[in-house]
């Protein structure tokens, strides 16, 4: 037994490896083109054009992952089956649900090298690679009306809850034009701070540069509110949100692991915001690595059917097709989980449900009946 295990761990790993390498080769030279359109209108490096998209091919790998695990496993067990070693191992005592037992192990370590590089490597990678476009931009725009973050705090004067707008992100995490609107329990804005730029030191302290604060004053024999500005060069704001928050709110989702997509989503939930599409996103992210289980399920059939059912390629072919029905699916169950308010967990298992469904009928059927 030990020598079909390393027959089929060594031929399918390889062909994995050959499969993705193949398909990571393709995207990193698309995306350094892009990279060096940019660099041509940014007036950037192409070293820098180069790195960022070297940073890019972990998110790449996990993204891809199912995709090559079905295709390598398909044209494995496909080369077997054409050769009749797969027959042999059949004749041999390879009973179905032991070959399903084998590649379920493979498949389960698949699925944790896509989970460490998927809630790890590609976080890291892709965090590294928006402060190279920023440096290589000079700044990274998040549309016309940038992005906004909600706060509450409690101060002497009272609760006070906050909207902040951040316009663009810089280099190393800095943020330029920032907008602060402070508001007291009764909803009344208070305070309002414009800054040029900010950045979040180690403290969790947000130090502000070219600052203009307007405060609103009632006092209590007239309701009239009273107007105060003044300028300053700089300024320390010591209660606002942290920089996990912040970063998650500026970065792109693919940037945040599994844990720090929870936290994000308590804060929100504790903001009383919409967190519908990102508890999906969450149970996406948690159980995406368990989709290349599900592909070498799906690729197990493939073994059985004869020589005569189509070639190796038409076989690859048929998994390539396959792979891309999954990804669209999973992308599909998102957005109508999203419209239809679906249970989250429900609407990011759904589709490896149903493949995984499809495969054991399939599966199931073949060795019944062929």
């Amino acid at each position: 037994m030990k020598t079909v295990r390393r027959l089929f761990y060594v031929d399918i790993t390889v062909s994995v490896v050959f499969v993705s390498l193949a398909f990571l080769s393709l995207f990193l030279f698309i995306d350094l083109v892009d990279a060096l359109s940019d660099m041509a209108k940014a007036g950037g490096s192409i070293g820098l054009a180069a790195l960022a998209s070297l940073l890019d091919v972990p998110g790449h790998f996990y993204e891809l992952a199912p995709i090559t695990v079905l295709i390598g496993t398909i044209y494995t067990l496909s080369r077997m089956s054409q050769s009749s070693e797969f027959t042999i191992l059949r004749t041999s005592g390879l009973g179905p649900w032991r070959a399903l037992r084998l590649l379920a192990t493979l498949g389960l370590a698949f699925a944790a090298l896509t989970f460490l590089v998927g809630d790890y490597l590609a976080p890291y990678s892709e965090n590294k690679g928006v402060d190279v476009r920023a440096a290589m931009r000079g700044s990274l725009s998040h549309g016309r009306s940038g992005v906004w973050i909600k706060d509450r705090q409690s101060t002497p004067d009272g609760d006070r809850s906050y909207s902040i707008k951040i316009g663009r992100s810089g280099p190393q995490g800095g943020m330029l034009e920032v907008n602060i609107f402070e508001f007291d329990d009764d909803g009344r804005l208070v305070r309002q701070i414009t800054a040029a730029s900010g950045r979040i030191d180690n403290q969790g302290h947000w130090a502000l540069s070219e600052v203009n604060m307007t405060r609103w004053i009632t006092s209590d024999a007239s309701q009239t509110p009273r107007v105060s500005s003044e300028s300053m060069e700089s300024w320390q704001w010591t209660s606002g949100p942290s920089a996990e928050v912040v970063a998650s709110a500026l970065l792109p989702v693919s940037t945040m692991s599994t844990v720090e997509l929870w936290r994000y989503i308590g804060h929100l939930d504790a903001n009383e915001q919409a967190i519908q599409a990102y508890e999906i996103q969450f149970w996406k992210r948690a159980l995406y690595p368990f989709a290349c289980l599900v592909m070498v399920c799906l690729a197990l059939p493939f073994a059985y059917l004869h020589a005569r059912a189509g070639g190796i390629s038409l076989k690859v072919f048929g998994g390539i097709m396959l792979g891309i029905a999954f990804v669209l699916l999973n992308s599909l169950a998102g957005h109508l989980g999203l419209l239809r308010n679906w249970t989250p967990w429900i609407a990011a298992a759904a589709p490896s449900v149903l493949f995984l469904l499809m495969s054991m009928g399939a599966f199931a059927w073949l060795v019944r009946y062929r």
